[in-house]
């Protein structure tokens, strides 16, 4: 793998993790159309790295609250949040691993992602803040976020519905659903570090693992700060015609072999 590869698959990673359109379904078509498939579970798991250090510069201050008070609500929200995720991911790891691979399912993914996004903007505005946040709504959106197990299922885009149907206005929505992200990331983390143990990884050069870290976290970051920041006052259904689009382009391709 070159380092310019790796760059791509970097910065699709970081900006598709936290826009709501599915970093896992364009990740897939990214190695498909690039050419990219020696691209592993190495390079994945290097790539959530970047990711995961994006979300802890942005929300150091959180993290540092978290530090300081261990067993505080801030702690309970993320852990209760990231319990159905948890169920759900060890209950059916070897399916979603395997559709993950053959990308079968991604296109009705993608437009179920907007179809949910759509509906996002008929939800009437709420006004709960971060302080506002209870584990019901925590454990509500990371219900939400336990379906983004499937590829194509946008995380962010979910847990954002998820948010705004708790009644979360719409910055906070967006803030608390990256945050949420954290324990997620981590988790995926640690069981791709412990498929590379059982030898389930390639062999990628150093230099293009790190170009794919850096362009993660940077992207990532900007990713996060500009979507909290679009959420205040503009509308989700751009996204959701663009996951439409790639839906049915995917699934035109897959009905014709050529994907």
């Amino acid at each position: 793998m070159t380092k310019i590869e790796a760059f791509i698959l970097g910065l699709i990673q970081g900006l598709t993790e936290f826009l709501p359109i599915s970093s896992t379904g364009h990740l897939y078509i990214g190695r498909n159309l690039y050419g990219l498939n020696e691209a592993g579970l190495l390079l994945d798991t290097m790539l959530h790295i970047g990711t995961l250090l994006a979300v802890l510069v942005f929300y150091k201050d959180e993290f540092l609250k978290i530090i300081k008070n261990p067993f505080g609500k801030l702690t309970g929200l993320l852990v209760i949040g990231t319990i159905p995720a948890v169920i759900f991911g060890f209950a059916f790891k070897d399916y979603f691993e395997e559709i993950s691979k053959t990308g079968v399912t991604i296109g009705w993914e993608f437009l179920i992602t907007g179809i949910f996004l759509w509906f996002a903007e008929t939800i009437k505005k709420g006004s709960k803040k971060m302080g506002d946040i209870t584990y019901g709504d925590a454990l509500f959106i990371g219900t939400f976020q336990a379906a983004a197990i499937f590829p194509a299922i946008s995380r962010s885009g979910f847990t954002i519905v998820a948010a705004l149907m708790r009644k979360l206005d719409r910055e906070t929505a967006a803030y608390f659903s990256f945050l949420l992200s954290t324990p997620a990331i981590v988790g995926a983390i640690v069981l791709q570090s412990l498929d590379l143990m059982e030898g389930q990884g390639e062999q990628i050069p150093i230099g293009s693992l790190l170009v794919g870290i850096i362009a993660s976290a940077i992207f990532g970051y900007i990713a996060v700060k500009w979507m909290i920041n679009f959420l205040k006052n503009h509308s989700l259904k751009a996204f959701a015609v663009y996951v439409w689009i790639l839906g049915i382009f995917i699934l035109a391709m897959q009905f014709t072999n050529r994907f």
